[in-house]
């Protein structure tokens, strides 16, 4: 065994060089990969005892693509480019022996060579979209030519990976490894060479772009088919474009223009913006306080208490991963419902073909209803899921304290209120945390760990252990009312009812949001959550918009009608003039003068308080950095990506300019705009959130 560098090896097996990457935990393509590579090849290339090559990676996966980490820096020589010029350049044939992931820069790799072969569990794909950036190493030009071109558009603008099976239809493999993937990809080697299988240069290969050509209309109709999906992001389309090179020009004029094109995309704000949430959802991870070595529980069996819309979908989450559930609920009625709504979301997968039956029945028999709360005795970790009452939520914890084991991990799915209230009605408060589950809880990826005062830390760390297996992004905060998700959401709602009272109305409020990058504006989504969630017929006063619609029983899709109308069956928001003549009647009503209000003083009064109330919530420390606000922002609220995240996106837009516009609404409409004391700090000493 020759050592090119320290991370890539040359061996041989028989008449074939055998070249190895171990460059963990991912063998990313940095310097020493590359140099090891192109030195690798060319010694491979030169010793007449080689007549084939095999590139094959050490650890749990084949090349993964760049270093993220290093983006933007000068580049080192050799670069990507210029190592699979070299591969692909080769007068002996290649073969490429995948396991685990080739993305991004590794499936370009890949590309270059001559042969593909990958075990059966192998996924495939190239990524770069979901950093906002494109393949930068060919893969624009390469992929189309092996799988065609729709094909190749619709994985270079997803990102999304495909496996060896789907890989080996659509020829980008040549062959799935059954066994010992080296020994596999040695045997290959040593067939197409006996067989004189001709050595195929992907660059060569223009069959499936010349049958593309002259045809606009392909890309006119993905285009379409990508709109709603893809609204905001620069990306996908620089993807398509540089597909559209590929069929259109010649392979090197094709590499410029890819090459052109990632240059304009790396160098913006979206893909400076996309990389940084990339990070941001790994630092949330890392609790300052707790260390990796904190003692776990050991969940293996979960209750939960109330089979509502919520407790149904937390259900769903465990359930999913394998882990039984002890469904709880007061009535048998409400019971039945609950599990036939669990039933049902089931089936609808199935129905899509997500599901086999078998599985449907094999989640369901994972679940176990009762109307015995004495039936929690055994679980290792119990979440009260029922509606936001202190009082109840107190009478349940002092219940569970009484009859759950005393390693328990006892969890109420809370929205607002007080875990250290709750946690104060049971003799082990170490024991209590705040989950808080997004609706619909079996699909938002956001999980709030709220972390009381004598929480313990191996209930922190279980927490975020537990959120993992359920595929839930974690963020611990700290309790205050709406802990930070809702805490800064209700300063958009106050500002956004408050602007239909001034001016606009809900239509122009809620198309400024979308267009700013949310998937629907604010009216619409209260329309779609239900304006009754809180509200109560008995204590309904009839002060604000939302209360007098609730009246009128206008509770959003629900009752056809809220803000908007909605057609039967159909979720397409109406604009109805009664809502218009209620709102002019409220204002005048209360005094409330109406006139003209600009777009970007919408976009000022609904997104600067949650910046604000963002700096209150790091003041206070319930949050422990900005990006874990930011990962709150963009998993369980609709912040757009490609912004980064409200505290990122304040500082591209500049404290000082939020700065001075709150002073001047504080001195319009009074102190409930008072800036953060941080935030002052922060513009007076020239910082930004990305300083703390």
């Amino acid at each position: 065994m020759t050592a090119i560098t320290d991370v890539v090896n040359l061996d041989k097996e028989g008449e074939i060089a055998v070249l190895s990457i171990n460059n963990p935990p991912v063998n990313a393509l940095g310097i020493a990969v590359r140099q090891g590579i192109a030195d690798g090849v060319t010694a491979a290339c030169k010793d007449e005892g080689v007549t084939a090559i095999v590139i094959i990676c050490q650890g749990r996966t084949f090349m993964a693509g760049a270093d993220i980490t290093k983006f933007g820096k000068p580049p080192r020589e050799p670069g990507l480019g210029r190592v699979l010029e070299i591969i692909e350049s080769s007068r002996k044939p290649i073969i490429a022996a995948i396991h685990g992931t080739a993305f991004g820069g590794g499936l370009e790799t890949a590309l270059t060579c001559h042969f593909r072969v990958a075990v059966d569990s192998a996924r495939l794909g190239l990524p770069e979209v979901k950093l906002g950036l494109l393949p930068g190493a060919g893969g624009t030009q390469r992929l189309p030519r092996v799988v065609g071109v729709e094909k190749a558009l619709k994985m270079i603008t997803s990102g999304n990976p495909i496996g060896a099976k789907e890989a080996l239809e659509d020829g980008l493999l040549d062959e799935i490894i059954k066994g010992d993937l080296l020994s596999g990809a040695v045997a290959f080697a040593e067939t197409i060479l006996s067989e004189k299988r001709p050595m195929l240069r992907v660059s060569e290969m223009n069959e499936k772009v010349e049958a593309a050509r002259g045809k606009p209309e392909i890309f006119e109709n993905f285009r379409k088919s990508i709109a709603r999906k893809t609204r905001g992001f620069n990306a996908p389309e620089a993807c398509v474009k540089t597909v559209e090179a590929a069929v259109n020009m010649a392979f090197g004029e094709g590499l410029k223009f890819e090459r052109q094109q990632f240059e304009i995309l790396m160098k913006g704000p979206q893909s400076a913006a996309q990389r940084y949430a990339f990070f941001a959802e790994r630092e949330v991870r890392k609790i300052p306080d707790i260390p990796k070595d904190t003692p776990l529980h050991d969940i293996r069996k979960a209750a939960v208490i109330g089979a509502g819309t919520m407790g149904g979908g937390i259900t769903m989450n465990f359930i999913n991963v394998g882990i039984p559930v002890t469904l709880i609920e007061q009535r048998k009625d409400l019971l039945e419902r609950g599990m036939g709504v669990i039933r049902k979301n089931y089936d609808i997968s199935a129905a899509r073909g997500r599901l086999t039956p078998k599985e449907v029945e094999e989640r369901m028999s994972l679940v176990t209803g009762s109307v015995s709360i004495e039936e929690v005795a055994d679980a290792d970790i119990v979440i009260e899921a029922v509606y936001e009452n202190m009082d109840l939520k107190k009478e349940i914890f002092s219940k569970l304290d009484r009859i759950c084991k005393q390693d328990a991990i006892l969890a109420s799915n809370t929205s607002y209120l007080d875990v250290n209230e709750i946690a104060d009605h049971t003799s082990r408060p170490e024991s209590v945390v705040g989950l808080h589950f997004f609706s619909p809880a079996n699909v938002m990826r956001l999980l709030e760990i709220v972390r009381g005062k004598k929480t313990s830390k191996s209930v922190i760390a279980s927490s975020m252990a537990l959120a993992k297996r359920i595929n839930k992004i974690a963020v611990v905060v700290g309790v205050c009312h709406g802990f930070v998700g809702n805490r800064m959401f209700s300063q958009r709602t106050r500002e956004t009812d408050q602007l239909i009272l001034e001016g606009p109305m809900p239509p122009q409020v809620d198309k400024v949001i979308y267009d700013f990058g949310f998937p629907m504006g604010p009216f619409v989504l209260r329309d779609l959550i239900g304006l009754d969630i809180g509200w109560r017929k008995e204590t309904s006063t009839g002060s604000t918009i939302r209360e007098v619609l609730c009246e009128l029983d206008r509770r959003g899709q629900k009752t056809g009608a809220g803000y908007y109308k909605y057609e039967a069956g159909s979720r397409i928001p109406i604009w109805d003039p009664e809502v218009e003549k209620l709102i002019f009647e409220f204002s005048e009503k209360n005094n409330i003068p109406r006139g003209e209000i600009s777009g970007k003083e919408i976009i000022e009064r609904s997104i600067y308080p949650i910046v604000n109330e963002g700096a209150k919530i790091l003041e206070e420390g319930i949050a422990n950095r900005p990006s874990d606000i930011d990962v709150i922002w963009l998993n369980g609220y609709g912040w757009p990506i490609y912004l980064g995240g409200p505290m990122f996106w304040a500082d591209q837009v500049g404290l000082e300019n939020i700065l001075v516009t709150l002073k001047k609404f504080q001195e319009r409409f009074g102190d409930l705009w008072k800036p953060a004391p941080l935030l002052e700090r922060l513009v007076k000493e020239g910082k930004g959130f990305k300083d703390l």
